[in-house]
This record gives C-alpha cells, structure tokens and sequence, in this order.
C-alpha cells in the first residue's frame, strides 16, 4: 500500500508531499514507512526508507531494492549481498549527509 499525505504551509504558500509505504512482515505486522530517496544503479532502483513513527528518536535508513515479480508487480527486498549493501549505503549516504546524520560503524 502506497499513501500521499499533502501539506501545506500557509504563511508560505508551499506544499509538501510526503510518501508513505506500508509494508507486511512474514509475521503479517504492517510497517509504515517514509520514502525519502530512490535512486537507479546497476540497472537496479533502490530506495531509502524511514520508518514513519516520527515518536521514535535515532531512527535508522531502511535500504531495499525494488525487485520485478513473474506477475510484473514490483516488491520490495532487503539487500542480502553484503558488497552491494555498502555500494548502495555510501551512495544514499553521499545523497543524503546533508538532511541526516549518519554513524560511521568502523569508528566503533
């Protein structure tokens, strides 16, 4: 499921659009999630996402790919192979290091 939320800022006049995608977990739990960016690599879409319960503090990136089903419906898969994983992080984290902050884990 897919939703838009609008926004408007009345003393400004400029409206804001947020994507909202739920998601079902193999435990049939619904996760809302934000869309924050989607980016093409490798003849591969990519998208970065944050979960929507604006309630909870040091949320992380949730990065999947865009995955073609024989039915042609486009789902949604984590990432599994660890290189492309960090191919497609440092690609999202260049994108967006200037609305997040982002923890380096080596220096940990």
């Amino acid at each position: 499921m897919n939703d838009d939320m609008d926004f408007v800022d009345d003393e400004e006049g400029i409206e804001f659009s947020t994507d909202l995608i739920t998601l079902i977990d193999e435990d049939d739990v619904e996760h809302t999630f934000e869309l924050v960016e989607t980016i093409e690599h490798g003849g591969t879409t990519y998208v970065a996402l944050l979960p929507a319960d604006i309630l909870e503090e040091n949320q992380e990136l949730v990065i999947m790919k865009i995955v073609e089903e024989d039915d042609e419906e486009d789902i949604l898969e984590l990432i599994d192979d660890d290189e492309e994983f960090e191919e497609v992080s440092e690609m999202f984290e260049s994108i967006l290091a200037d609305l997040f902050e982002f923890d380096d884990e080596d220096d940990e």
